[in-house]
């Protein structure tokens, strides 16, 4: 009897062990539900929204709570637009209604939580993205940043305060969607290349970004997979 019931714990540990695996990855690949929040972000940037409902499905069904994929989406805008999240929220609304009426109960999971933190929200901008480029700023402005300074402040009060201190996404889930939307919409490969490298620095493997490309293929189409693997190659190269 103690034989059996050990058998029983053994098989019961095996199959945790592997669901526990698929959600969160192992380091080597994307999980389950890192390859859906890549897929929701690609489509939602690119506007199919008949493409996005099946990854929206997709992305419930492994996992992912609907606050976790409405944050996916939120975050899509300020890489992409307004009007293109906005447009993913809506075909997510008709997504859980079809699936409401179909029984399907999907989890709410956490909403944000409050931001505390002390200081400027432009001083808190920054300390994230000294954090994500894993270096301080602290030169003097150039590019962009000299030519139209408010813009510069407009990225640290408003993309890395209010967006990435909110604690839905970890900083890797949202580097996800942003290289996913910068790939999709094409254009931006000084972006995408910054990106990319952020992407290493909050915990990202070579193979993960690899991986991502080749989900880009059938969600984004190959031009610009093939985009994204020419700058991944570039990135990859630089590193060694």
């Amino acid at each position: 009897m103690i034989k059996y019931l050990k058998t029983i714990l053994f098989v019961i540990t095996v199959l945790l062990t592997t669901t526990v695996s698929a959600q969160t990855g192992t380091g080597e690949n994307l999980s389950t539900t890192q390859q859906a929040i890549v897929g929701i972000a690609a489509v939602t940037a690119k506007g199919d929204l008949g493409k996005l409902k099946n990854e929206l499905h997709a992305g419930l069904d492994a996992g992912l709570t609907v606050n976790q994929i409405k944050e996916v989406i939120v975050h899509t805008y300020a890489y992409a637009g307004f009007p293109r999240s906005i447009r993913g929220l809506q075909t997510f609304m008709a997504v859980l209604d079809e699936r409401k009426a179909k029984g399907l109960n999907d989890v709410m999971g956490a909403e944000a939580s409050p931001i505390k933190e002390d200081g400027s929200k432009y001083d808190r901008g920054k300390a994230v993205l000294d954090t994500l480029l894993g270096t301080p700023q602290n030169g003097p402005k150039t590019g962009y940043s000299a030519f139209a300074p408010i813009i510069e402040v407009f990225l640290k009060e408003h993309l890395f305060a209010d967006i990435f201190e909110r604690d839905v996404l970890n900083y890797a889930e949202r580097e996800l969607v942003t290289i996913s939307v910068l790939s999709s919409i094409g254009g931006a490969e000084p972006m995408l290349k910054s990106h990319m490298n952020i992407g290493l620095n909050v915990g990202l493997t070579p193979r993960q970004l690899k991986q991502f490309v080749g989900i880009g293929k059938s969600t984004i189409g190959k031009k610009e997979a093939r985009s994204a693997q020419s700058i991944l190659d570039e990135v990859l190269k630089n590193k060694k």
